[in-house]
């Protein structure tokens, strides 16, 4: 049987298509978080992180090769919840404070979005008032036991949760 060359040269077309969107799928690297440095600036006020406690945040934008560091959740979150915020996030990182010091935190770096955060506790962080993040619910339900506030999955964390003057984070806690 004679395989007509249309045919024939679809099909080789469709092959070589396929082999390389799944060679540039396998070359795409994950993106992993960045260690915070003494000099590491808060890309909203310029503050040395290393310098500040409490839970730190980083997002790694599309086409930007390096994080932008921010002082603390939440400051991340008020980029992350505006409705105008457009550049494409390829990942965003908290850290874990159940494995973090929460007076010098290094390392502990987990995705966001599969965090618990802790609205209206009274621990502060390097901004004042913020929303503690945890790789666990019950590493979030145990400080907001000790700490105050309330827990939620990431999903559930509102912009107004989220306010940088921190009206809303006191008007969370339990």
């Amino acid at each position: 049987m004679k395989i007509p060359p249309l045919v024939a040269h679809t099909a080789v077309l469709l092959v070589a298509a396929s082999l390389l969107a799944a060679c540039g799928q396998s070359s795409t690297t994950s993106i992993t978080p960045r260690e915070i440095a003494q000099d590491t600036y808060c890309a909203l006020d310029g503050m040395l992180l290393a310098d500040y406690p409490g839970p730190k945040a980083q997002i790694h934008y599309a086409g930007q090769p390096e994080p932008e560091f921010f002082c603390d959740t939440t400051e991340m979150f008020s980029l992350l919840l505006k409705p105008e915020q457009a550049r494409k996030v390829a990942a965003a990182y908290v850290q874990d404070m159940d494995k973090a010091d929460w007076a010098a935190p290094k390392g502990a770096w987990i995705d966001a979005k599969a965090a618990f955060y802790v609205v209206g506790s009274k621990k502060r962080g390097a901004m004042g008032p913020t929303i503690p993040s945890f790789g666990t619910r019950e590493g979030a339900q145990k400080f907001a036991t000790a700490e105050g506030g309330k827990v939620y999955p990431y999903v559930e964390i509102t912009p107004d949760m989220a306010r940088l003057d921190g009206g809303a984070l006191h008007d969370q806690r339990m």
